[in-house]
């Protein structure tokens, strides 16, 4: 069933690689390589501009280390991106598709900003899974590696649906054990889209102003860059066009719901919207 679902964010390569090219990124960092399908993109853009790919996964597939292992201009670091961020170096552009939670989103966007300062770089940081489910809820692939005050109760077995709130249980959009998810949509620090307007009005406090586009379509395609970069009106160009697109957003509303109907015939069950409102009373 999971081939049915594009979800990869090589998906957005048509956005992504034009932005890296008007901000003449070399020096690229991918956080979260999965089957390295991203990751092999980045690393001939990479490539071309005489630089290099960095790529931060601490357990990446096997399709992965087969291709880095071909690769000796990409280097992999097999380690948690919160361990691994602070010691990266003159990055152009950071593409973060890891662990989908507030905790981790959030402190990768401080720690990016603070490597972004301190090497004099402007910031360019493109996020997977900013759109639903991911948006307002968190994600754990590892759970017990989120501090216990910014870990949601959360519940591998049962599943996401759209419009409600709480969990399905053994049905709707679920890991099946690879990922489990906050029992309630919604509320503070509880989300990717929360982390990243946390840390947005955090900067702003300070006096740091970014942009940000969101494409929402394949679970959402975040751009944040800084306002003041020589390539912000550049990038700003090519985002725009799809930032909160109203087609977009309803062509993947759509997509999302046909993909739970077929797993719920798949599963024997019937509409998933039933089973919404079955769990909403």
């Amino acid at each position: 069933m999971a081939d049915l679902l594009i979800h990869s964010m090589s998906e957005f390569a048509d956005i992504i690689v034009p932005a890296l090219e008007v901000a003449g990124a070399r020096e690229i960092v991918e956080i979260g390589a999965e089957f390295g399908g991203m990751s092999q993109v980045l690393a001939d853009i990479a490539d071309a501009h005489g630089g290099r790919l960095t790529s931060i996964d601490p357990a990446p597939k096997k399709e992965f280390l087969d291709w880095v292992a071909t690769r000796p201009g990409v280097r992999h670091v097999a380690t948690l991106s919160l361990d691994a961020i602070d010691g990266q170096r003159d990055v152009d552009a950071w593409i973060v598709d890891g662990d989908h939670n507030w905790y981790t989103v959030y402190n990768e966007l401080k720690q990016i900003r603070a490597c972004s300062r301190r090497d004099g770089k402007p910031m360019l940081v493109f996020l997977h899974d900013v759109a639903w489910p991911c948006a307002r809820r968190d994600l754990y692939y590892a759970p017990d590696q989120i501090p216990a005050d910014f870990r949601h109760p959360h519940d591998w077995d049962s599943g996401m649906v759209p419009g409600f709130a709480g969990l399905v249980p053994g049905r709707g959009f679920r890991g099946c054990g690879q990922f489990a998810a906050a029992l309630h949509e919604g509320g503070p620090k509880n989300g990717v889209m929360t982390a990243i307007d946390d840390f947005l009005a955090e900067a702003l406090a300070e006096g740091e102003e970014y942009a940000f586009a969101e494409v929402p379509a394949v679970f959402g395609l975040g751009v944040l860059f800084a306002m003041d970069a020589p390539w912000s009106q550049a990038v700003a160009e090519i985002v725009l066009p799809y930032h909160d697109n109203a087609l977009i957003r309803r062509l993947e509303e759509n997509r999302l719901a046909n993909y739970l109907t077929v797993v719920d015939i798949q599963d024997g069950f019937g509409d998933w919207s039933q089973a919404a409102r079955a769990g909403d009373r």
